[in-house]
Formats: structure tokens, C-alpha cells, sequence
């Protein structure tokens, strides 16, 4: 399953960058334009993780960039061990999404997030290309085991 999620994990580094050197080349820190009527395109610096929660300029950037690495690290194990396509296509986004973050950090300090959606006056937190992947594929996990896994122990297959 390796050969299945190492390059879905490459190509959303790869996205994520790009998108991120365009943004950065395109738009000043702290403006931002507006797309739609609920969509803007902003640069902001988060140095914390989701949701800017845990904010340290000094000893966060080392620190979640090593956590993200040990976790990449033991989500390669799980996807080397993957039964499903499925599940190494999802581990692959979750995989590239924490790497294109954690370059981020080596890089910048901090995460560079461009993506505003925003309803009513209230704004998501800012993201980017490695964050919705790995929202994406984490869903794509919980499928794996809620669905998908439910299914066939309720069909007889399964009786581990």
C-alpha cells in the first residue's frame, strides 16, 4: 500500500506548496481579497496548531514540526500494514498534510494559511491545501472504520 500512499502524500506536499509560494507571492500579511460573497483569500501566520490553539514562537515551531514527524513516521507504519486502498489513500493526505505543514514551520516559523470562508459576519479560521487534506483524510478514516469495517464484520466476513 506503500506505492498507493507515499505519492498521494508527495503530490498534496507539492499542492500545498505551491499554493502556499503563489499566496505568498500574491497577497501582503494580514490582507486579504475578496472572491465571493463568503470566500476571501487571506495570508495569515498561524504559529500554533488547528485553530492557532497553543501559540509559542519560540518552542512550538520545533516542537510540533518533531511531533508531525514522529506522527508521519507511525502513520507510514499503519500504512504499510493498510488493508484497503482506501485507507492508504487517506493515510497518504493525512501524511502529506502534516509534512506541508511542518515544512511550514521549518521554513516560515510558522503555518501560512490563506483559505477565509465566512457566513454571517463569523469566519472559519483561516486554512490551507495541507489542512483540508487532512481533514479529508481523516474522514476518509472513521469511514474506513465506521462504515466500511461495520459493513463487512455484519456481513460474516470478518471475525477478528
Amino acid at each position: 500500500m506503500l506505492r498507493l500512499g507515499l505519492p498521494v502524500a508527495a503530490v498534496v506536499v507539492v499542492v500545498d506548496q505551491i499554493t502556499k509560494l503563489w499566496i505568498l507571492g500574491a497577497i501582503d500579511p494580514g490582507t486579504g481579497v475578496i472572491v465571493t460573497g463568503f470566500f476571501n483569500l487571506v495570508l495569515t501566520f498561524n504559529p500554533g496548531i488547528s485553530f492557532s490553539l497553543f501559540q509559542s514562537p519560540t518552542w512550538g515551531r520545533w516542537v510540533f514540526s518533531v511531533l508531525a514527524i514522529i506522527i508521519a513516521i507511525g502513520l507510514i507504519v499503519w500504512m504499510r500494514r493498510a488493508e484497503t486502498r482506501w485507507l492508504a489513500l487517506a493515510l497518504g493526505g493525512v501524511i502529506g498534510g502534516a509534512l506541508g505543514n511542518t515544512a511550514d514551520r521549518i521554513i516560515h516559523g510558522a503555518v501560512v494559511d490563506f483559505l477565509d470562508f465566512h457566513v454571517a459576519g463569523y469566519h472559519w479560521p483561516a486554512f490551507n491545501a495541507a489542512d483540508s487534506a487532512i481533514v479529508v483524510g481523516v474522514v476518509m478514516i472513521l469511514a474506513e472504520g465506521l462504515i466500511f469495517r461495520s459493513r463487512k464484520t455484519a456481513d460474516g466476513d470478518d471475525h477478528k
